[in-house]
């Protein structure tokens, strides 16, 4: 069996090749440098190169303030690469998974969002994820959508990393306390696409396909989330920064955020038998392995 990773080297490409693999599973995930996302041509090759069972697109843009004066970048690589990896995996029967972000809502709802909610995103980068989800859905019927939520790992840039750095550096420390989401770690969230892209492996004709919300059990405002972070460092770091909880109007940013973002998780632990773990138990596990690494001094 053979798995395709776009955005391998991303913080869910990197969780997902550090994965213990079946016998019988080889994944794949080629570079920037092999494989062009800009460059349909490039996608096409690659489709056609290798009898994939499943293809899983976890590449994006994904800077969500930068997005604002990238838009056409960030539509290239989130809503165009991700049409052409639909219709050349629809054409030949391939499963993919496409990642997607809480950020396709526009936080006013009140409550978790249910995969039938009407998307209406604030963002440019929330308008280029929700325009990759129609592309998909449209080219692809053997499609899953998974959305997902303040991703963070021991790699790459994430709040929780951003968060580590700033209490070395800082004794004070503002952070937003008017946004609600759902803290995920990206090593769940691997585990959660290894498990669906085996499924539809092994079962293509199921009738599974559709759009699925994962992210981590529980929620947070972002003030409670940078709260946790510290608390879990806390024997371990220098020093422990004061928290200050502030309204996003203080901190004004280039994109526009959702106030409540959560998701309902239900249909993706129904469908598919998983259950995300609470976040803070997750998230202890990533500063472990943070510290572990030395990649927060």
């Amino acid at each position: 069996m053979r798995l395709l990773v776009l955005g391998g080297s991303g913080q869910l490409g990197t969780q997902l090749r550090t994965l213990a693999l079946p016998q019988d599973v080889q994944l794949l995930a080629p570079a920037r440098t092999v494989v062009d996302l800009g460059d349909p041509a490039a996608i096409r090759r690659l489709i056609a190169a290798e009898p994939w069972n499943v293809v899983i697109d976890a590449a994006g843009y994904t800077n969500v303030d930068r997005a604002e004066r990238e838009e056409r970048v960030a539509f290239a690589i989130n809503a165009e690469a991700a049409a052409c990896l639909a219709e050349e995996t629809g054409k030949r029967g391939i499963p993919l998974i496409y990642i997607s972000t809480d950020y396709v809502f526009d936080g006013r709802k009140g409550a978790p969002y249910l995969e039938k909610d009407a998307p209406s995103p604030l963002n440019a980068y929330g308008r280029s994820k929700l325009a990759g989800e129609r592309h998909v859905s449209a080219a692809n019927p053997r499609h899953v959508i998974l959305r997902t939520a303040w991703l963070y790992s021991a790699y790459g840039t994430n709040f929780v990393r951003t968060i580590l750095q700033l209490a070395q550096e800082r004794e004070r420390l503002p952070v937003v306390a008017d946004q609600l989401g759902c803290p995920t770690s990206a090593r769940d969230l691997a585990k959660a696409c290894l498990d669906i892209a085996l499924f539809c492996a092994t079962k293509p004709d199921q009738e599974n396909y559709g759009f699925y919300h994962f992210a981590g059990a529980g929620a947070a405002t972002r003030f409670e989330f940078a709260n946790a972070i510290i608390e879990e460092a806390a024997g371990r770091l220098c020093r422990v920064p004061e928290l200050v909880p502030i309204p996003s109007a203080q901190q004004p940013s280039p994109a526009s955020r959702p106030a409540d973002s959560r998701l309902d998780c239900t249909a993706v632990q129904r469908a598919f038998g998983l259950a995300p773990r609470p976040w803070r138990l997750a998230l202890a596990e990533t500063i472990d392995c943070l510290f572990a690494r030395r990649s927060v001094a």
